[in-house]
């Protein structure tokens, strides 16, 4: 049985991954903040780690060289990055410390596979009148968390990933036609103003999108 660390394994990422790797045979051991203390011991014995930082982290670089030092001090060969589509967008600063991280990763001497997942679709609560703080007629690359998963399990229990990145998503939308789907209605709403970088992200939403192609996750999944 393959045995795999999942960094921030206890989030709603964190658990679609775990729940992948278990539908495939793979024991995961999710690991939150709790077990920084020795990290190092905490992903002893595993073959490979799924590595997320926590969202908006101030210093994710920082956070990524944490876990490659701890990685590779206890043996763990190969490492898959949760990382984010269009990484190196300098309107988002989030976005650009995932950029930073993936160079990290790749400069790390392990065995690695870069995953950059477009906007949950889990994110968008569709249950009744939709609020959107940016225009709901741009285009996205939606990815749903099972599909999530289910790639992450892809390559971290199977050869042929090493060096590769990946975007992902599971469909191609505006929030326009999700709402639509859904048969409820959307409307535009000034940005709260809860976070400067989510703020930013809004306004890159508001002209650009985050567009994420479907063909590479279907490749993944074979279907």
């Amino acid at each position: 049985m393959r045995r795999v660390a999942v960094l921030g394994g206890h989030g709603k990422t964190g658990r679609a991954v775990c729940s992948a790797l278990a539908e495939r045979g793979a024991e995961a051991r999710p690991l939150g903040r709790a077990d920084w203390a020795d990290l190092a011991s905490a992903v002893a014995g595993c073959e490979a780690a799924y590595v997320i930082a926590p969202n908006l982290h101030p210093d994710e670089p920082a956070y990524v060289a944490t876990v490659l030092r701890a990685l590779t001090a206890a043996g763990v060969g190969r490492v898959v990055h949760h990382s984010v589509a269009s990484p190196y967008a300098p309107a988002m600063p989030h976005h650009v410390g995932k950029a930073m991280s993936e160079d990290l990763v790749r400069r790390s001497g392990l065995e690695w596979t870069i995953l950059q997942p477009g906007a949950y679709l889990q994110n968008l609560d569709l249950t009744g009148p939709l609020d959107l703080p940016y225009s709901p007629d741009v285009p996205f690359g939606f990815l749903d968390l099972a599909d999530l998963g289910r790639a992450a399990a892809v390559v971290l229990t199977e050869d042929g990933h090493m060096g590769a990145t990946y975007e992902l998503a599971t469909r191609v939308a505006t929030v326009r036609e999700l709402a639509a789907e859904a048969g409820v209605p959307v409307r535009r709403v000034p940005d709260p103003g809860t976070h400067p970088w989510l703020s930013a992200m809004f306004a890159y939403y508001d002209d650009h999108g985050l567009p994420v192609g479907t063909r590479v996750l279907d490749a993944l999944l074979r279907r």
